[in-house]
């Protein structure tokens, strides 16, 4: 492979199929893979039902469960291999910035100030950017029982938080895909694609857009 890396963090809201892509480049490339623990967080059944009672509950157990998942990231043995992510820390402020009223997003602040300094800094992320109905339909398919209560407006509301955010970031070379038309599961010349544009063609700046071509 032409682009060496030694981690990958692939990000996208909720639906946007992020993790199933993380799934298939690491068995595929042999990379250690560290996903997201969002089944092991208590509160987010019932964030879903009640935002307003629960956002905070809910974005404390997450910000320490990727804390503690960075640290072991960062601590890794020098031969492990690469990594593949379905996130990237900073993630977790977009969610806070979304559901947090202005008492409790200052409080989170001066937590996360002090995480994000010690977490680990991908070599490159994708931002897989997908149209609201698509994401419902990934939603809807997947069938977990506390999803049901997400709406289009919260999905809505969280596109626009993550593209002002990748609209302004910079720490790490970024490849945004369109991901709206894309089906990397059931069509191998789609995830082909991915591949080539991931692993073999240079990676200028830090904004590196390709969209799938019709096939």
């Amino acid at each position: 492979m032409p682009n060496k890396f030694d981690f990958i963090a692939i990000e996208g809201v909720i639906g946007a199929g992020k993790t199933t892509l993380a799934n298939l480049l690491s068995k595929k490339y042999g990379a250690r893979l560290v996903l997201e623990q969002f089944e092991e967080n208590p509160f987010l059944p019932k964030f879903y039902e009640d935002r307003d009672r629960f956002a905070f509950q809910t974005q404390l157990a997450f910000l320490a469960s990727r804390f503690k998942q960075q640290q072991k990231m960062t601590n890794r043995d020098l031969f492990d291999g690469f990594l593949i992510s379905d996130y990237i820390f900073e993630k977790d402020r977009i969610f806070a910035r979304l559901n947090l009223d202005d008492d409790e997003m200052a409080l989170y602040d001066n937590i996360f100030g002090i995480m994000a300094g010690i977490s680990a800094r991908p070599d490159l992320v994708i931002y897989l950017q997908s149209s609201v109905d698509r994401l419902m339909q990934n939603i809807e398919s997947r069938g977990r029982d506390y999803e049901r209560h997400i709406t289009e407006d919260y999905l809505q509301d969280l596109s626009d938080a993550y593209n002002q955010f990748f609209y302004h970031y910079n720490k790490a070379p970024l490849m945004i895909i369109n991901a709206t038309e894309i089906d990397f599961v059931n069509n191998p010349d789609h995830l082909s694609y991915l591949e080539e544009q991931i692993f073999h063609q240079p990676i200028r700046g830090n904004t590196h857009i390709h969209i799938i071509p019709d096939s």
